[in-house]
């Protein structure tokens, strides 16, 4: 039986991370049989790569970061996530394509049809079953990045953006919900941990049952 592939997206500081842990936890607590991944850095390889991109001192030309994801991605399909469903596990990752369109295509300002181009060489078309989209203020997210900065959390490149870099990428998510409504699921990442994971338990569950 084939698995099914969801994937957790949001800007910086939107809580997403955490609320795939609680996820996690609850499923494998109801006898899921589940991995939980990232991008980047779902396989060595990958982490290899987020490790030279987001830790480096050098100067990332916008290209050199699209392909970077790209390449990523390329090893996360093919290597964990293909397998994984193909063996009838759910896999849950934080972030996938949906991220590199909003972050490297609008925030970066590349061309859609490029960046489209790019993801679909990356995935060969694998798209997620369910998408959950943590929606927070690019306010409430630099607030929140501030907080994690004074907790002396380990920062790395994507954390120094500008507030505009964050409205563009924020509307784009917005964007893809309009378009794929089935897929694409807004969840309110301004409510407390806990009505959030109610609500993310009962969207994935939806597709599980």
């Amino acid at each position: 039986m084939q698995g099914k592939f969801i994937t957790f997206e949001g800007i910086d500081g939107s809580g997403k991370s955490t609320q795939l842990r609680m996820l996690a936890y609850e499923l494998a607590d109801r006898g899921v049989d589940l991995i939980t991944t990232c991008e980047p850095g779902g396989t060595p390889l990958g982490r290899m790569l987020r490790q030279a991109f987001l830790e480096s001192a050098e100067t990332v030309v916008p290209m050199a970061e699209l392909l970077s994801f790209a390449a990523d991605r390329a090893q996360h399909v093919e290597a964990l996530i293909k397998p994984a469903l193909a063996s009838g596990k759910i896999v849950i990752s934080d972030r996938y394509a949906d991220a590199t369109f909003a972050y490297q295509g609008a925030g970066r300002g590349f061309p859609v049809e490029k960046v489209q181009q790019v993801i679909e060489l990356a995935t060969g078309g694998l798209k997620p079953d369910l998408t959950l989209f943590f929606d927070i203020t690019v306010d409430e997210a630099i607030r929140r990045m501030s907080d994690r900065d004074e907790a002396h959390t380990k920062k790395n490149r994507m954390d120094e953006e500008t507030a505009e870099f964050y409205l563009r990428v924020r509307e784009a998510y917005l964007g893809i919900a309009e378009r794929e409504p089935g897929r694409f699921h807004i969840i309110d990442g301004a409510e407390s941990a806990e009505d959030i994971h109610r609500h993310v338990v009962e969207e994935v569950l939806g597709i599980l049952n």
